[in-house]
């Protein structure tokens, strides 16, 4: 009783902190300040330990960046408090932290700069001591730390007036080696006339910075994106123009901007947006820059203010209000060429060929059924990068994009179809798949995972979702109607690199195991391989009743 009692007395406190953190926020100006740094501290130091408890938390950058930012909110408080060094210390052991989840350069720097932050604001803090120590321990912090001592020990040294020595001569600093440097190997791109998907190919993971200049006319300069590539050295095959003349890019260049950092520069004739994000195993930086192909309108005399609530309206109405009927449907092979996929149980089966075979008859049902257009991304055995599958789907303005796989894991006894979408990892094993599927390890999943906020839009989610869900279910349905010890998995959702930056609702379908004895067996027969490709085509087909009734008028 009195430890429940004490969780209780516990609890209340933290409610009362957060509460206190409400007011705070609420009436800054009111000469009332609710909560002090030391409650900011507490609460988090709360996250902080949430989140060493929780290994599965840990994976994930996000959860990491909430405690870092909670403990800066106790430096900001008051940045001459006594909670001010506590707060900046625990931010730059925290980054430490996720340096080692994550493997990034920046995350050390960033603990590295904290660290030596608080050495200069804080030299009588008992702080300042603990960030000498853990400047010590990061590798490359502790030799140039190590360097400068040896340096100062030097220089406090009696010096003999009469008899100085020999004068030493001064040291010529070495070039900086150029083995650690990655080398970028390339430069391709994708490009309609409003789309285009550039990307930057390294033989190794670097760190880059990205900004857009305005037009300067008087040096007959247009609009340039740039992105800067840290510690890396520009490859001698490398074209270093790749003309693109669509309707709203000029070129991509790249040069080397420095003796240590690359600058690709895009020149842009008509700019709307851009998004930017990496990708691993092999690292590569993609850019996709949407251009704007609107004629300008001429304002109206007389504008009247209309106010518009789009989160009112359900992402379901909004597609039907548009009246987007599915024209063009894009189906994607998973895997091909030197890229196998996931073995089979029986010797000499692979995914990358069950995956094309089932594609081709999805295809030709797809025409024939839907009357739709259809796109494949592969129709032979060859190779393809992730982000080209997708730059293919905008590219070709496709409004359906629908990517074909087979499952695998060590327990041999898994049996089942899944269907996934787009979004943040939600369990173990979505993040196992999209791990396989994106060639990369768990831990990177984790990085991929902090950028999707900002690359996808709630609306597509919502529509992919749905897509997700029809598939699922008329898949599901279909093949039980015709074969025993069939398994829904139901509708997932992971971080998928095949699907990051598609602009259309896109669906990943883990059509059967082929790890599993029963299921291989049916997936390389003609007939299994049709009832999928028949739920698959009823599922569509049920979506865009749902969205656009009016869009399968006459093809039934």
């Amino acid at each position: 009783m009195r430890g429940r009692n004490r969780l209780s007395h516990k609890y209340l406190t933290l409610l009362f902190v957060i509460f206190g953190l409400i007011v705070d926020a609420s009436f800054p100006s009111s000469g009332f300040s609710a909560v002090t740094a030391r409650d900011k501290y507490f609460l988090a130091e709360a996250c902080y330990k949430d989140l060493r408890q929780a290994q599965t938390k840990q994976r994930y950058r996000h959860n990491w960046i909430r405690c870092i930012r909670k403990f800066q909110a106790v430096y900001r408080h008051n940045p001459s408090g006594p909670w001010a060094a506590a707060g900046l210390y625990q931010s730059g052991r925290l980054y430490q932290g996720l340096h080692k989840q994550s493997g990034r350069k920046a995350d050390e720097r960033e603990a590295l700069d904290i660290y030596r932050r608080i050495i200069k604001r804080f030299p009588n803090s008992k702080y300042r001591k603990k960030a000498t120590i853990a400047i010590g321990s990061i590798p490359d912090a502790r030799g140039q730390t190590e360097k400068q001592l040896s340096v100062v020990k030097k220089r406090k040294k009696p010096v003999n007036a009469k008899n100085p020595g020999p004068e030493r001569k001064k040291e010529i600093p070495s070039a900086p080696s150029t083995i650690s440097r990655a080398n970028i190997t390339g430069l391709r791109y994708w490009s309609n006339p409003n789309y285009t998907r550039i990307v930057i190919d390294a033989d190794k993971s670097i760190t880059y910075r990205h900004h857009l200049l305005k037009k300067d006319p008087s040096l007959k300069k247009p609009q340039r994106l740039y992105v800067d590539l840290d510690n890396s050295l520009l490859g001698n095959d490398t074209q270093k123009i790749i003309p693109i003349n669509d309707e709203h890019l000029v070129d991509t260049r790249a040069g080397q901007y420095s003796p240590e950092s690359v600058r690709v520069v895009v020149d842009i004739k008509s700019f709307s947006t851009y998004k930017i994000f990496s990708l691993k195993n092999p690292f590569r930086i993609v850019l996709d820059v949407w251009g704007s192909s609107k004629k300008k309108r001429k304002p109206a005399r007389h504008p009247v203010p209309v106010e518009v609530k789009v989160s009112d309206i359900p992402d379901s109405a909004l597609a039907k209000q548009f009246a987007l009927g599915v024209k063009t449907i894009v189906i994607d092979p998973g895997h091909g060429g030197r890229d196998f996929g996931a073995p089979g149980y029986l010797k000499g089966v692979h995914e990358k060929n069950i995956a094309l075979a089932i594609a081709k008859r999805l295809a030709v049902k797809i025409r024939k059924t839907l009357k739709c257009k259809v796109i494949m991304t592969r129709r032979t055995d060859r190779y393809l990068t992730l982000e080209e599958r997708t730059a293919i789907a905008n590219t070709q303005n496709a409004d359906l994009f629908i990517s074909i796989h087979t499952n695998s894991t060590r327990n041999r006894r898994a049996f089942g179809i899944e269907t996934y979408f787009l979004n943040l990892a939600t369990d173990e094993e979505s993040i196992r798949v999209a791990a396989r599927e994106n060639a990369t390890s768990e831990k990177n999943i984790s990085d991929l995972q902090t950028i999707l906020n900002d690359l996808m839009q709630n609306a597509k989610i919502n529509e992919s979702s749905r897509l997700a869900a029809h598939v699922q279910t008329s898949l599901y349905s279909r093949m039980r109607k015709h074969y025993t010890r069939i398994k829904n998995l139901g509708v997932k959702q992971a971080p998928f690199y095949v699907l990051l930056g598609a602009q259309m609702p896109s669906v990943l379908i883990e059509t059967s195991f082929t790890s599993n004895a029963r299921e291989c067996k049916r997936l390389i027969t003609a007939k299994y391989q049709q009832q999928l490709c028949v739920g698959i085509v009823n599922g569509i087909r049920n979506y865009i009743k749902e969205t656009n009734p009016l869009s399968l008028l006459g093809s039934d």
